[in-house]
């Protein structure tokens, strides 16, 4: 990875809604190709690492803090906080950085929330590159804090806990879910990765705001993402995909189900690597995927 990689030369806020001011970043060359780094989650915000997929003399990066989420305001709110408001930010922030066409960078959730927002705005994308592809559909959560008697809908009995009025029981879940994402985000276990799930704000965003989008299906058709029509109209987008053999939070199936509808894209699979951006081999083939992508 390019860890050179160049602090941010421009921060700013961008008014969305009455209710969400979202943060953004800008890093790199300010002349270089435009490539937006779509985060994961959702509610998980930009990590200033995230710049080393880029190389710093080719691209201007641009980080986006979704709704909720990392420094964008209010911190961990679901009000108006869909996919298909974060499509519209998305755009919002190209208008106003007045970029006619960006490159287009996301893993797990931003998979799919780069595929949602290619196939609303095909015209606006050169590229995409996307890991460990996610289309939202239904999966096991850690269940640790759901009393038995209530381990029949997972999902929602973390939505209550997650929307608690008590901060304890809130917290708890919090930490609780997003624990269970970094344990199982690596082929071998991370405890320092673990350990980032003890920070208050940051666990109580990323639980409540992912666990509202997975309870509320992503506010999409189930198979939306994959479904001919959609994939039509992103068709001819030149577009990479690195999937971890053995990723347990979005299994490799999902991204050959998107091979096989959409046959076109070029898709690595990594024999020694779980769901993580951060081990060697996913590292290596996106860093080599933006590479192959920044003169276009």
């Amino acid at each position: 990875m390019y860890q050179s990689a160049k602090p941010a030369y421009e921060v700013g806020k961008l008014k969305v809604s009455d209710i969400h001011t979202i943060h953004y970043e800008l890093s790199g060359n300010k002349d270089g190709a435009p490539v937006i780094f779509v985060h994961g989650g959702p509610g998980g915000g930009c990590d200033p690492k995230d710049r080393w997929f880029f190389n710093p003399e080719k691209y201007k990066v641009i980080f986006l803090d979704q709704r909720g989420a990392g420094e964008s305001t209010p911190t961990a709110s679901l009000e108006e906080n869909t996919t298909w408001d974060l499509v519209k930010d998305m755009e919002r922030l190209r208008e106003h950085l007045k970029i006619e066409k960006w490159h287009v960078f996301g893993g797990s959730w931003g998979s799919t929330l780069a595929l949602a927002y290619a196939q609303s705005h095909p015209d606006r994308v050169k590229t995409l590159v996307l890991r460990g592809v996610f289309t939202l559909r239904k999966r096991d959560e850690f269940v640790a804090p759901i009393p038995e008697a209530e381990r029949g809908d997972i999902m929602l009995a973390y939505h209550a806990q997650l929307n608690s009025v008590d901060d304890e029981t809130r917290i708890r879940a919090a930490k609780a879910w997003s624990k269970w994402e970094m344990a199982t985000s690596k082929l071998y276990v991370d405890p320092a990765h673990i350990a980032e799930a003890e920070n208050d704000k940051w666990a109580n965003a990323f639980a409540r705001i992912e666990n509202h989008y997975f309870v509320n299906d992503g506010f999409m058709r189930d198979g939306q993402l994959l479904e001919k029509q959609e994939i039509d109209k992103i068709r001819h987008i030149p577009t990479i995909v690195v999937q971890g053999r053995y990723d347990v939070v979005c299994p490799a199936t999902t991204a050959w189900a998107l091979k096989k509808v959409w046959p076109e894209i070029t898709l690595h699979i990594v024999p020694d690597a779980g769901h993580s951006s951060r081990e060697p081999g996913t590292e290596k083939l996106l860093v080599e995927a933006t590479d192959k992508f920044a003169d276009l």
